[in-house]
């Protein structure tokens, strides 16, 4: 199968402008709630769940590593650990800025490369365009939901459109 690896791209980009609203809307929130910025990125669904922080690092790094993998080009470090919400929205520009400068032709003919992945408990050969279309954006969907449903949980007033604030 034939995927145009370079539209995740544009989704990815999309998606980060969700993670920007979404984070906006929570500390409007937390503030008028008497909750610090850094207490809110704490927030969790439930207490065995990782918080809103770690959601957005994995959201980061997937909308820049991936589309980066699967065009060849060198992988972007993860997201530093304990930053705050200024450093989350500086990220958030920085990874678009970085999709940005992606280019159609670093994909082009890549869909079938082999990517070879360690996921900790096992370290499968996949071809570039089943990572991308599959595991990385159902990963990134994934901590960006459940991002949204951590800021519903705590009250913010936030509804499906919010998931599309990025654009259509």
């Amino acid at each position: 199968m034939t995927i145009c690896l370079f539209t995740f791209v544009d989704l990815y980009s999309k998606g980060l402008g969700t993670l920007d609203n979404l984070l906006t809307k929570g500390v409007a929130f937390a503030a008028g709630q008497g909750v610090s910025e850094a207490d809110m990125l704490e927030w969790r669904l439930i207490d065995d769940m990782a918080p809103l922080r770690f959601q957005a690092n994995v959201v980061l790094n997937f909308a820049r590593q991936w589309p980066a993998r699967a065009a060849g080009l060198p992988i972007p470090a993860d997201m530093a650990d304990g930053l705050d919400v200024a450093g989350y929205k500086a990220a958030i520009a920085e990874a678009k800025a970085y999709l940005g400068s992606l280019k159609s032709e670093q994909f082009d003919g890549r869909d079938a490369t082999p990517i070879t992945f360690n996921l900790g408990m096992m370290e499968p050969t996949l071809p570039a365009g089943q990572w991308l279309s599959s595991f990385a954006t159902t990963n990134f969907y994934f901590h960006l939901s459940t991002a949204y449903a951590i800021l519903r949980s705590k009250g913010v007033q936030i509804g499906k459109p919010d998931l599309f604030a990025g654009g259509l």
